[in-house]
């Protein structure tokens, strides 16, 4: 028997990484979907191939696409990313780290990819604990927009597939990810987090996303394989 098709959008995080783990230990057949959206760790891109050929996906597309020309954001711009900031901080408000409507225009494409390839279900590494305040890593938003999925499309209105955004990361914390990640086998050398590596790619240490996966790490009782300053 076929396994089903599954999108799985894969940004070369730790995040992504995982769920698309989980959607292969699933048992579907996965097509990752990669944007280069401007994004200043151009880093992300080749940990994205790494981790689509360690997990064996059956198709890897690298779509570019460049939302800093439109869409300003600390990640894709000037704007410097905050540094060094506490866990309250990271935590309250909506940072300058986030890209305006990027969730929305991501999970677009991989609809349209989704239904042009005839896969009902599509996969992404959002959560919404432990996270920097992004109103599209919400469950209301994804809830909202698998209805928009199926209203949209002509696979939808016509009955032939009935469109599923899977979040399985979505109420854990960033140890649980880990965790999980470890126990089916995912590589985390592969994946890059920094919001604002140096040269050679290494990680900052200091920036949002640094500071929680390090401390995901730590609360999982494991050694973040990556180096930092």
């Amino acid at each position: 028997m076929n396994a089903k098709p599954a999108i799985v959008l894969l940004s070369g995080g730790l995040d992504s990484a995982t769920a698309a783990a989980i959607a292969k230990a699933e048992g579907f057949s996965l097509r990752a979907l990669t944007v280069d959206y401007g994004q200043r760790n151009r880093w992300e891109i080749e940990a994205a191939r790494q981790v689509a050929q360690f997990l064996r996906v059956q198709e890897h597309i690298v779509v570019p696409l460049d939302l800093g020309r439109v869409l300003a954001s600390a990640l894709t711009g000037q704007c410097p990313v905050p540094r060094d900031r506490s866990l309250a901080e990271i935590t309250h408000g909506i940072p300058v780290t986030y890209v305006p409507a990027r969730n929305t225009i991501l999970l677009a494409l991989a609809l349209g990819y989704a239904e042009a390839v005839g896969a009902a279900d599509i996969f992404l590494g959002v959560h919404a604990v432990d996270y920097s305040g992004y109103p599209d890593c919400r469950p209301e938003f994804l809830q909202v927009f698998e209805q928009l999925a199926n209203l949209a499309t002509k696979a939808g209105v016509e009955g032939r597939l009935r469109f599923q955004i899977h979040a399985p990361l979505l109420h854990w914390t960033k140890a649980d990810i880990i965790r999980r990640g470890v126990a089916l086998g995912l590589d985390y050398r592969l994946t890059r987090s920094c919001y604002d590596p140096g040269p050679e790619g290494a990680a900052c240490g200091r920036c949002d996303a640094c500071i929680l996966r390090r401390r995901g790490f730590q609360e999982a009782g494991l050694e973040d394989p990556l180096p930092y300053p």
